[in-house]
């Protein structure tokens, strides 16, 4: 089967460091190949795949500032679909956009959709649903407007992270500083139950930063490491005493929730969102309501058992079990368009 893997170019796929949708495109496209399908990764120029590479965005936007996002994006997306009767399948990981030439084309697309930016882009879901396969990646995510055909969790290469049965004393926050991610919460947690804490990620509100984070960094209590990368990111999930994950939005899924437990890092999360599917509660972490709450069970996490953390993501959110989950909805799809075609006596797609 010839599938085409279309990534975001915002940045690097796979990401140097930030970049959790060209994660999640480039772990499916390895797992792809390394199961036979013929593979067309859609990305920027300096990705790397062991599939086929085509491109027309030479880096990424975000870290090119003569790149105008708009601009590229369009002929990004443009470039895949002026070549969809090459594919059997177009699998887009590039939100709404895409979505606009599914009536164009012959070529099937499913989206995973990785969440949902603003309800102001729902009417383009909902307009082009009928013509779309739609992926949630929880069940929290969903959209009641909107028919799906499968929810995919999110899934890791388990040999990237390293199980570690001994913990660190510090906190970790790991993620975008952003409101809606609970940064300043975070920092109350660990001032409050007084430990240390190491925030790892990109600043993506600069003004929440200055006001809500800034003003507590002291590089000894509270500690601000920017942006991290694999080997980094390895080295201080593993030894954390236990992530917090204060949100205050509903998670689509929480990537970070899951690289913590496969080193066998427990998770302190606000109840929000996916949570409760990413967590399981009382043995792989807390879900907590408030600070106060994830305060209090803080003193609990030595009750919990690090490798039923390292277990738990093994058998529900590895990158084999996302693989194979979407090689499944791929033949599903293929095979029935293939039926729709033969009724309307017009030419099936041809497998390869």
């Amino acid at each position: 089967m010839k599938v085409a893997l279309l990534s975001p170019i915002a940045w690097r796929t796979p990401p140097r460091h930030y970049g959790p949708w060209e994660r999640m495109v480039s772990l499916l496209a390895e797992g792809l190949v390394k199961q036979g399908l013929d593979v067309t990764l859609f990305a920027t120029g300096d990705s790397k795949t062991s599939g086929r590479l085509d491109y027309v965005c030479p880096t990424p936007y975000e870290e090119n500032p003569n790149i105008d996002p708009k601009v590229w994006e369009a002929l990004h997306i443009a470039h895949l679909m002026e070549q969809s009767l090459d594919f059997d399948i177009i699998h887009n990981n590039y939100d709404f956009l895409p979505l606009t030439y599914s009536r164009l084309i012959d070529t099937p697309m499913v989206t995973t959709i990785h969440g949902f930016s603003s309800t102001k882009i729902l009417p383009v879901y909902r307009e082009y649903n009928p013509y779309n396969y739609y992926v949630s990646i929880s069940e929290a995510d969903r959209s009641r407007e909107l028919e799906y055909c499968g929810t995919v969790y999110h899934g890791i290469d388990l040999n990237e992270f390293t199980y570690r049965q001994e913990s660190g004393d510090y906190l970790l926050y790991f993620g975008r500083i952003h409101p809606d991610k609970g940064t300043a919460e975070a920092i109350e947690i660990a001032i409050r139950s007084g430990r240390q804490l190491i925030i790892a990620g990109i600043i993506q509100d600069k003004d929440y930063y200055n006001e809500k984070v800034f003003p507590f960094i002291d590089n000894r209590n509270i500690i601000y490491w920017g942006s991290v990368g694999p080997d980094q990111r390895d080295e201080l999930l593993g030894h954390a005493y236990a992530l917090l994950h204060p949100i205050h939005f509903n998670e689509p899924f929480g990537l970070s929730v899951i690289e913590a437990m496969a080193c066998g890092t427990p998770v302190i999360a606000f109840n929000k969102g996916s949570m409760p599917e990413v967590i399981k509660d009382g043995e792989t972490g807390f879900l907590v309501d408030n600070v106060d709450m994830a305060c209090q069970k803080l003193n609990d996490i030595p009750s919990l058992n690090r490798m039923h953390c390292r277990n738990w993501v093994a058998e529900r959110f590895s990158q084999d079990r996302m693989v194979a989950e979407y090689i499944a909805l791929y033949e599903q799809i293929v095979a029935k368009e293939q039926r729709t075609h033969a009724s309307m006596g017009t030419s099936t797609l041809q497998l390869s």
